[in-house]
């Protein structure tokens, strides 16, 4: 028997284009999910993603795969990505809030920048998160239940560099928003979980390892390394499979020992 089934869901999740987003789109892809990929740029990676998932072969009509398009930084966009997202089946079994941004802004620069950094990184982390869940909760209550996993970070608990403000904040919003969520709608069956990752392996990281060295990055996680996107999306994975219900509310550290909260 396969622990993860998960044929009868229907799952969005937002970033999908690459990183973390694109390996939690492949994983539940694999246990057999239909699976809507968000993307807001990367057109290109998106449907390279889709083409993987559909065996490499480009063009080929894969029924368990949808690309949905939304620029989150714009205000609203998340409500018309939802609309588009459960007309394709007509209903959404679980939403993974993957999407964020991490524009750096110093206390000592500009501060057009520093205001641009704030408004556009609560928007895509929080703002539109929010709106997102939203719309999914009350689509759940209709259907007799859910599953939200909100990405959120290490950086909710610890902080962040002192440019990443913005982020940081975004984050702990994150945390407080799918607490809220898990306690104030358990009894309809809606279920919230957060993931909270330190240094992921993404294209990001990998640039700043070769920009200032892997010792930058790997100095302070116990196990000598940044995780890989799979852990995440394994984690994702079991969460949306409804195998831990009443862990609905809890945050998954996955930092390689490098924080606790």
């Amino acid at each position: 028997m396969t622990l993860i089934d998960l044929q009868r869901s229907t799952v969005l999740v937002t970033g999908a284009s690459r990183g973390i987003g694109a390996a939690i789109a492949r994983t539940l892809h694999g246990a057999g999910a239909a699976v809507i990929l968000h993307y807001s740029q990367g057109e290109a990676e998106a449907r390279q993603v889709v083409a993987e998932l559909a065996d490499g072969s480009l063009g080929q009509d894969d029924q368990r795969t949808h690309l949905v398009q939304a620029d989150l930084a714009v205000p609203g966009a998340a409500r018309s990505l939802w609309r588009q997202s459960v007309a394709w089946r007509g209903s959404v079994s679980a939403v993974v809030n993957n999407a964020a941004t991490m524009p750096a802004a110093s206390v000592a620069g500009d501060w057009e920048q520093w205001s641009a950094a704030w408004q556009a990184t609560l928007q895509v982390n929080l703002v539109a998160m929010a709106d997102l869940c939203r719309e999914a909760i009350a689509h759940f209550q209709a259907q007799g239940g859910g599953t939200l996993v909100n990405l959120a970070s290490r950086a909710a608990f610890r902080g962040d560099g002192p440019e990443f403000m913005a982020y940081a904040a975004s984050k702990g919003g994150v945390i407080g928003l799918t607490r809220t969520i898990a306690k104030g709608f358990a009894a309809e069956g809606v279920r919230a979980y957060a993931i909270a990752p330190g240094f992921v392996r993404t294209d990001r990281i990998e640039q700043v390892m070769a920009e200032r060295g892997a010792e930058y990055v790997t100095r302070d996680i116990p196990m000598g390394a940044p995780a890989e996107p799979q852990d995440i999306a394994n984690l994702v994975a079991f969460l949306v499979a409804g195998l831990a219900p009443h862990a609905t509310g809890a945050t998954f550290d996955v930092n390689g020992a490098s924080y606790f909260h």
